[in-house]
């Protein structure tokens, strides 16, 4: 079931030192945890083709966690923010390894077939993450 699932996620910056280029995106480690959990590897390509040149980079999220990456020094296409990528092999992690994390919420699922597709979990509203917790009555 993992390979039958991908993240997409968009590209929000690039950042270069000079020494090292990260290309930050708006997923996270909780969507995927599995490259931080144990440096798993997930091939990690662009929806669409833009460029023939590569750079190597880290993938990371918005999270500011050292955890929060996808990839470290990978040669990857050379992207541009607003550009999307997608996360390969991430079908049964994604989902059963996702948490609120950072109260992040968890974004919706998709299934395709050929050329249709059905949206089979809507994207989790932030007060959803909040919707248990109360101010406790003390006694």
């Amino acid at each position: 079931m993992g390979n039958a699932g991908i993240l997409i996620t968009r590209v929000e910056y690039i950042k270069s030192t000079g020494k090292k280029n990260f290309v930050i995106v708006d997923a996270a480690m909780n969507d995927l945890i599995r490259p931080a959990f144990y440096d798993a590897y997930h091939e990690i390509v662009p929806l669409i083709k833009s460029s023939k040149s590569f750079i190597k980079a880290d993938v990371v999220g918005p999270i500011c966690e050292s955890g929060d990456y996808f990839c470290k020094d990978r040669e990857i296409p050379r992207i541009k923010p607003g550009e999307f990528l997608a996360i390969m092999s991430a079908g049964a992690y994604g989902s059963v390894m996702g948490s609120n994390y950072n109260s992040r919420p968890f974004p919706p699922e998709i299934l395709v077939d050929n050329t249709k597709y059905a949206i089979i979990r809507q994207r989790q509203p932030v007060e959803k993450i909040w919707e248990l917790e109360q101010i406790p009555e003390w006694k």
